[in-house]
């Protein structure tokens, strides 16, 4: 059983969780998830490593409070033990020294990009951070992400803080400002990403996404994940979750995301009507 050994809220819809997972916290790198289950009767959800500390043989999870599993995760306090962790799942980022590098995160993106960007950081390239959310009241790790940055610029889409507009926004001025950038590297909504990949093409800078398609066993056996890359079929658990973006089949991914929309309602209203007073 994993235990939840901290716990704090983040906005109001994201927690921040280190949990007791050591084989894990030894082995799990940047870019790379676990899949996890709450409880027996629970369903398996894919969650992208925020962070570990394999002294203390700890991961770290961030994640928005949407549907039903993320919901029911998000009553769960420190002491509480979860089913099932499997991981780490997935290739890790590729880290060496690119030089300027140019790292874009989206809402709980951020929580992705950060180790990320710690990771280029750590193999001295020089990180430029784009963080952007829809408020910011929503904006999340600000302080972690300006620490391993040569600058870090925030959005909002409300323009309630940073720049007004969207992350494609200030990635847009810095290359018209003829700013050298040797890779960007993107994670976030799958229309920010999408928008992204849409700036850097004319550019030709090699971008790289993360992809959160709806996955099942984590091991290539379901074939939920799959989505189309370079005009074929990959499947995200086992061949990414990170994929050219130049190369990514945006329209179909999002199509895919929206398989299970109704069934998900359903989910999530059982569950608050059951679980009025806790878990």
């Amino acid at each position: 059983m994993y235990e939840i050994v901290e716990k704090r809220a983040l906005t109001t819809e994201s927690d921040d969780v280190w949990i007791k997972a050591p084989e894990i916290a030894k082995k799990g790198k940047p870019g790379q998830f676990v899949i996890l289950r709450l409880h027996e009767k629970g369903e398996r959800i894919p969650l992208t490593l925020a962070g570990t500390d394999p002294e203390k043989g700890l991961i770290r999870l961030i994640f928005q409070k949407v549907g039903k599993t993320t919901k029911e995760f998000g009553t769960y306090k420190v002491g509480d033990k979860l089913a099932d962790l499997v991981g780490p799942l997935g290739h890790p980022t590729e880290l060496e020294n690119f030089g300027n590098v140019v790292v874009i995160g989206g809402g709980l993106g951020i929580a992705i990009a950060y180790p990320v960007a710690k990771g280029f950081h750590d193999h001295g390239n020089n990180v430029i951070s784009i963080i952007g959310a829809r408020t910011k009241d929503l904006l999340i790790l600000e302080d972690e992400m300006r620490a391993i940055s040569s600058e870090l610029h925030i959005t909002t889409d409300d323009g309630s803080y940073g720049t007004k507009g969207f992350v494609t926004t200030v990635l847009q001025k810095l290359i018209d400002e003829g700013r050298k950038i040797d890779r960007v590297f993107a994670v976030g909504p799958v229309v920010m990403m999408k928008a992204v990949a849409n700036v850097t093409k004319p550019a030709g800078i090699k971008t790289i996404v993360s992809l959160n398609p709806i996955m099942v066993d984590g091991t290539g056996m379901c074939g939920a994940c799959r989505v189309t890359v370079g005009g074929k079929v990959k499947l995200a658990c086992v061949d990414g979750p990170e994929f050219d973006a130049h190369e990514v089949d945006f329209n179909e991914l999002t199509q895919r995301l929206g398989m299970y929309k109704e069934e998900e309602k359903v989910s999530l209203e059982r569950f608050q009507e059951s679980h009025a007073g806790g878990h």
